[in-house]
């Protein structure tokens, strides 16, 4: 994307429509109501933004001071999940009418806003932030005392029409999504027109380099009012789609009314054939996105106690190694959800891992599952031998080194050594044998994933 007439513009070739019309729309709204206004997608992300001119200013800077919570939203592009909490306990996504909101220092919103739901056949698209710096204090918003204000319903119709670009953009969203998900994981003999129709519609981007980044766990979100599953669509994003479970579909989960998704995948598309940049930005921008699992604290630790791992089943975004064109994008897929998987099993690597740079894992995560640990490490795997298993698994990191490993772990070369030989008694396996160490080593990973 790149900034035209403060808004954020989809560049061409990427087969989505251009953003322009936003950008004139939100104009309308700010012109009506003298107030500077600003668009965000119902995931908070900002599309476009006006600035109000009274007209006084020959250069149009007559606009009141930003409070901080819109500077970071322009800034930044969206607005931190706190500042979205705040929001939305004010009934904004159910909201069919505007609302007052109004401001709070604590919260770093020193003036209030009115907010328009933007909204189209039921469903919530977005909405529009109209920053009152008191002066739009005396607005009637409409309601059993009345009709709102005949400038303010004039805005409404115009965030109407704002919905219905919305949805449309998030109708040819889904279609590439659904083109994307065929391609990826559908039946080999469907996989061919999905490649030529998704080529189709991405035009030139198709051919550039491109890579495929993995979020998983996803859930997604379903939209208000019944709509489609909605999923993020940060820059340089050219397709999205939930992936359901391998082998197949999951079951639905009628309590939730959608199937679960093993992940999110997400087709960028990179500036240079190796720089991987884009990719590791639209992965950080997707794990802040309300579909992925919030992570806890990150502690090192080793399998069987589940420290060392994003707590609470958090989510990890992987990156896939760059291909040209959309060829070998079946290939790119298994690379991008193994380097979250790993990113998930060990903090050391995430929150977001690069298939280049998960060593053993590229290994471990193509084998098929297996039903339980190898039985020589069960028991070392068992929640009490945890401070063991940690042991072990720093000594094969640290190629047996033991002076390095007692640094590592902060404690005395013979308590490595006593913890060691509990290892071995524990395991029945030689630590002075390659084999074994091996062996060891492979199921301690093994057991992160």
């Amino acid at each position: 994307m790149r900034m035209k007439n403060n808004a954020w513009v989809r560049e061409e070739g990427g087969g989505k429509p251009v953003l322009d019309d936003y950008q004139q729309l939100v104009d309308e709204i700010s012109a009506a109501l003298g107030a500077p206004a600003t668009l965000e997608n119902r995931d908070f992300g900002l599309i476009a933004f006006g600035a109000h001119d009274s007209g006084d200013d020959p250069e149009g800077a007559d606009e009141p001071a930003l409070d901080p919570v819109r500077t970071r939203s322009i800034l930044r592009r969206r607005s931190t999940a706190a500042v979205r909490a705040w929001f939305e306990g004010f009934g904004i996504a159910r909201a069919q009418a505007p609302l007052r909101i109004p401001p709070d220092p604590a919260a770093g919103v020193f003036m209030g806003r009115i907010c328009l739901p933007v909204r189209h056949r039921g469903v919530v698209h977005g909405y529009v932030w109209l920053l009152d710096d008191g002066h739009l204090s005396d607005l009637e918003l409409g309601g059993p005392a009345g009709p709102p204000d005949p400038r303010l319903a004039r805005a409404m119709e115009t965030a109407a029409r704002i919905g219905a670009l919305m949805a449309a953009e998030a109708r040819a969203d889904e279609e590439l999504g659904r083109l994307l998900r065929d391609l990826l994981t559908g039946p080999p003999d469907g996989r061919d027109t999905a490649r030529t129709a998704l080529r189709a519609a991405l035009r030139g981007a198709a051919e550039g380099p491109l890579a495929l980044v993995a979020v998983t766990p996803w859930a997604p979100e379903d939209a208000e009012g019944g709509g489609p599953a909605g999923l993020p669509n940060p820059p340089g994003v050219a397709a999205v789609c939930a992936v359901p479970p391998a082998p197949g579909p999951a079951p639905a989960d009628p309590a939730a009314g959608r199937s679960p998704a093993a992940g999110l995948a997400a087709l960028v598309r990179l500036r240079a054939g190796t720089a991987l940049d884009p990719a590791r930005t639209a992965a950080e921008h997707l794990l802040r996105s309300p579909g992925a699992a919030a992570p806890a604290s990150r502690a090192s630790g080793m399998p069987g106690s589940g420290a060392g791992m994003p707590g609470g089943g958090a989510s990890a975004a992987g990156v896939s190694a760059p291909r040209r064109g959309l060829d070998d994008l079946p290939a790119a897929w298994p690379e991008a959800l193994a380097a979250a998987r790993a990113a998930r099993a060990d903090a050391r690597l995430g929150p977001v891992a690069e298939w280049s740079a998960i060593g053993p894992y590229r290994l471990l995560a193509a084998l098929p599952a297996a039903a339980g640990p190898d039985p020589a490490v069960r028991a070392l795997l068992e929640p009490s031998h945890a401070e063991l298993a940690r042991t072990a698994e720093a000594f094969l990191d640290c190629a047996g080194q033991a002076s390095r490993t007692a640094q590592a772990l902060g404690i005395h070369r013979q308590t490595l050594y006593y913890r060691l030989s509990r290892v071995e008694q524990l395991t029945g396996l030689d630590l002075d044998a390659g084999e074994d160490r091996l062996l060891l080593h492979m199921a301690l990973k093994s057991a992160r994933l």
